[in-house]
Formats: structure tokens, C-alpha cells, sequence
């Protein structure tokens, strides 16, 4: 790496990316230097040459091929449509290059699996941008945790729901007023069932199965799972029943259809022998029961459990660079999520419990 700078490339610029990641990396370039806006790739020459005047970078191309065979990166950020992650990905992981692959990180179970397997044989960071991961008093509930706060997990219960029941239908979507990015969402990517593979879990149960998977590491082994759509062609609900390989259980649920302007809710309770987390963002909470009595309720900010991504690019960065090795949405973890979520898409067409 030249300079102490990595050389970032992108394959996907759409609403997200344009939004979020490539504004945050940009940011970092003009401020600290340490980041080089090095090539993009999208279709749509009108589209991609926005994207390269906007964001300053020199080298556009509709083949994403051309621009790994070509220009000099330490790492590439992956956000292209869910059915494309695995293929893109793999593309740079062989080139001996870091990846940041947007959720979800694969729509299949074998494909994460042979993602997070090359890139650990390869050496390479391999990471999801799953923002609350970044936030303060998750990381300590991961710390409590860690720790074995409440002793052997035997039970977990995961609920997500989210705003967005016009994108899992194809409608139009504000981009201006949701996050901002040069253009709007493709409504094939949230809403066609061959293009997207599946509808909520794969556009937001990606983060609460993620994030439920990182605090806990547990690993899934059958689901059943029903889901049922809502003058969508996709599933806008999501019921799932996951038996985790030491017997744990869990109640994971998903809904697409929270009333416009209301905040997300990501709600985590995780039982064990010795106790309870309880973990929220709607009401930004986080606190421990025991059956010792020894509780604690953290301080907690009304606001804490408000989205914010700007985390994981830098800590992408940051791990190219050497300046850390703490990868807080690592692959294994958004791997683990796809496994669950694979499963119950199965499940949802067979009426039986499937194996992961």
C-alpha cells in the first residue's frame, strides 16, 4: 500500500452507496488523507460519470471486471443488487483485496460460507456495514456478553420492523428525504422476488439477525418460518422459529410495515441460566436482570439507538490501513445471518422446518 492510503473501488453505486459510504469516504479523503477514491463501477454511463465528478474519482467503468484487472486497489466496497454480492465479491476477494459487502451479504447459505472460507484462507478482511454494531452501549451489551453476564444462553427473541412498505411494494421512494444519494433506490432490488430473492429478511432482518448474531454467537441449525406478503410480491412479514446447534431457541420476527417517519424497532432479549439482556433501540435501552438480583440498568441516551453508518467504512479503512484489527461486522457474523435466513425462505415454501 503506497503511502498509507487505501485504495478504495466500488462496484454498485446506487442509492446507498452514494448516499452513505462513498460521502463518508470522500469526508475522510479531503480531511485525513489516508483514503483514495481509486475507481467505480455502474451501469448507466450518464449515472456513472455523475458519480465520478461528484465524488472526485478518476477511473469509471461499467465492468467491473476491467476495473480489478486494472487499477491498483487495497480493497473494494461491494453494493450491488443481494443476487450479485456473492459473484462481485469473490471477484475481489481473488484479487487479494479487502471487501466491504453490503447486506445482505449473500442471499444463499453456501455462498457466505465460501466467502468468509476465502477470505480467511486468503488472509483478507471481509466485513458487512451493519451500523449499530458501532454504537456505544451495544458494544457494551456485547462486552456484558462476552463476559457471560447472563450465564448459558438458552433463549433468544429478535424483533425488527422498519418503514418500508412502499419500497417492498415498488413504489416510489424519497431519496432526498431518506438518507440523501444521488439517485433513488431501483425498485427491482427491494421489490422483484427474482432480482431481490426474498423481501424483509433479506432487506432488514440482514441486520437484526446479524447484530443478534454478533452479541451471542450462536449458530443456527433448523428453522421453520412463515411469511406473508402485503399487496407486495415479496413478504412483508416474517415469523421464524430457529433451534441453534447447543439447543438454544429462538422467536425471530420481522415487519415491513411501521407507519412512515416512526423509528425503527430492533428489540433483543437474550435468557440464560443466570439471568437477561434486554437490548432496544426504539427506546434506546439496555439492561440486565439476574436471578441473583445483581441488575443493571444503563444510562442510556433517548437517542442512542438512532441509524448511523458512518462506522463501518472507517473501520474498513482503518483495518486496511493496520490502524486496528477489531472488525465489528465481520463476515462470519452477517454469514451466520444469511444461514437463518436461507433456511426460512425454504421453510416458507416447503410448510416444514429446514436444515440450514
Amino acid at each position: 500500500m503506497s503511502d498509507q492510503k487505501a485504495r478504495i473501488g466500488f462496484i454498485g453505486t446506487g442509492w446507498w452507496a452514494t448516499a452513505n459510504h462513498l460521502p463518508i469516504l470522500k469526508q475522510r479523503s479531503d480531511e485525513l488523507g489516508d483514503v483514495e477514491l481509486s475507481a467505480v463501477c455502474r451501469l448507466g454511463k450518464p449515472e456513472l460519470h455523475m458519480v465520478q465528478e461528484v465524488f472526485d474519482v478518476p477511473f469509471g467503468t461499467e465492468d467491473y471486471r476491467q476495473m480489478l484487472n486494472e487499477v491498483e486497489l487495497d480493497g473494494v466496497v461491494v453494493s450491488s443488487p443481494h443476487t450479485l454480492h456473492f459473484e462481485h465479491a469473490l471477484a475481489a476477494l481473488d484479487r487479494g483485496l479487502h471487501v466491504m459487502v453490503e447486506k445482505p451479504m449473500c442471499t444463499k447459505a453456501a455462498d457466505a460460507q465460501e466467502l468468509v472460507r476465502f477470505a480467511d484462507k486468503k488472509g483478507l478482511h471481509l466485513m458487512v456495514p451493519l451500523g449499530w454494531h458501532h454504537t456505544s452501549y451495544i458494544q457494551e451489551a456485547k462486552r456484558q456478553l462476552d463476559a457471560g453476564v447472563v450465564g448459558q444462553i438458552e433463549s433468544v427473541l429478535c424483533h425488527m420492523a422498519s418503514p418500508i412498505r412502499g419500497l417492498l411494494q415498488g413504489l416510489d421512494f424519497d431519496h432526498e428525504a431518506n438518507g440523501g444519494g444521488l439517485f433513488p433506490p431501483d425498485p427491482t432490488t427491494w421489490a422483484d422476488p427474482i432480482i431481490a430473492d426474498g423481501g424483509y429478511g433479506h432487506a432488514q432482518m440482514s441486520h437484526s439477525l446479524s447484530l443478534m448474531s454478533w452479541l451471542t454467537g450462536l449458530v443456527p441449525q433448523d428453522v421453520f418460518a412463515m411469511m406473508t406478503q402485503a399487496e407486495s410480491k415479496v413478504e412483508m412479514y416474517d415469523a421464524l422459529t430457529v433451534r441453534f446447534t447447543n439447543g438454544v431457541i429462538g422467536a425471530l420476527s420481522g415487519s415491513g410495515d411501521i407507519p412512515e417517519g416512526q423509528m425503527f424497532q430492533l428489540d433483543i432479549r437474550i435468557f440464560g441460566s443466570e439471568g437477561m439482556l434486554l437490548l432496544d433501540i426504539e427506546r434506546a435501552r439496555l439492561a440486565i436482570h439476574r436471578h441473583d438480583k445483581q441488575d443493571h440498568i444503563f444510562d442510556v441516551a433517548s437517542d442512542a439507538g438512532g441509524y448511523s453508518c458512518e462506522g463501518p467504512p472507517n473501520n474498513f479503512v482503518d483495518l486496511i490501513l493496520g490502524n486496528t484489527s477489531d472488525n465489528y461486522t465481520p463476515g462470519e457474523v452477517a454469514m451466520r445471518s444469511v444461514m437463518i435466513l436461507d433456511a426460512a425462505y425454504r421453510s416458507a415454501k416447503s410448510g416444514q422446518m429446514e436444515k440450514v
